[in-house]
C-alpha cells in the first residue's frame, strides 16, 4: 500500500466510526449471499450424496467408500478415540484390506440424519447408523453407532473431508 493510500485510509476510518458507516471487506466468502433457498438446495444435495453412499456401499461393498472420501491432504478419519486414517493414502490401504475380508455390507443411516450447511461448500453431516457385515466365510455381524463428518463441495462433487465413526456400546442390564 502506498503512503497516499494509507493517509486516505487513516482519514476515512474516524469518519466511518463517527457516522456509523461500516466497510465490508471482501474475504472471498459468499456467506452473506448464502440465502435460505441456497441452504435448502445444498442440504438436499448432501442428503442425496449420503443416500447414494449407502446404496453404493450396500451394492458394491467397502470399495465404494473410495468415491466418497476427499482425495486431499486434508482428509482424515477417526474412530473410537483413535485416528484410524491420518490421510487419504492410509484410508485407501484400509479400504483395500476390508475388500479382502468383507463379502457384503448393508449400511443405513438413522432417521436422525442431520445436514447443517455452513457455507455453499462446507456442510456438517451427522447421523446414527446401522450396518450388517458378512465376511468372506459367511459370518454375519451387526453394529450401530454414530457418524459425524465435514463434507466439502469441490470440483462439482461432495466428498467427506474428514469423518468420525463411533460404535454404540452394548446395552447394560441393570
Amino acid at each position: 500500500m502506498r503512503l497516499r493510500d494509507c493517509i486516505a485510509l487513516v482519514a476515512v476510518i474516524p469518519w466511518m466510526a463517527l457516522t456509523g458507516c461500516s466497510m465490508r471487506i471482501d474475504t472471498g466468502d459468499d456467506s452473506a449471499s448464502f440465502s435460505v433457498a441456497k441452504k435448502a438446495a445444498v442440504e438436499q444435495e448432501v442428503r442425496r450424496f449420503v443416500s447414494d453412499l449407502t446404496r453404493d456401499v450396500t451394492q458394491e461393498g467397502p470399495a465404494a467408500w473410495q468415491k466418497y472420501f476427499a482425495d486431499s491432504p486434508s482428509f482424515f478419519m477417526a474412530s473410537e478415540g483413535r485416528l484410524e486414517f491420518p490421510n487419504r493414502q492410509s484410508a485407501t490401504q484400509g479400504i483395500d484390506g476390508l475388500r479382502r475380508t468383507i463379502q457384503h455390507i448393508e449400511l443405513s443411516w438413522g432417521e436422525d440424519l442431520r445436514v447443517d450447511p455452513l457455507t455453499p461448500d462446507f456442510v456438517v453431516v451427522a447421523s446414527s447408523w446401522h450396518e450388517v457385515v458378512v465376511d468372506k466365510q459367511g459370518h454375519q455381524a451387526a453394529q450401530s453407532g454414530f457418524f459425524t463428518s465435514l463434507a466439502e463441495h469441490r470440483n462439482g462433487q461432495w466428498r467427506f473431508r474428514n469423518a468420525h465413526w463411533s460404535v454404540a456400546a452394548p446395552s447394560r442390564i441393570p
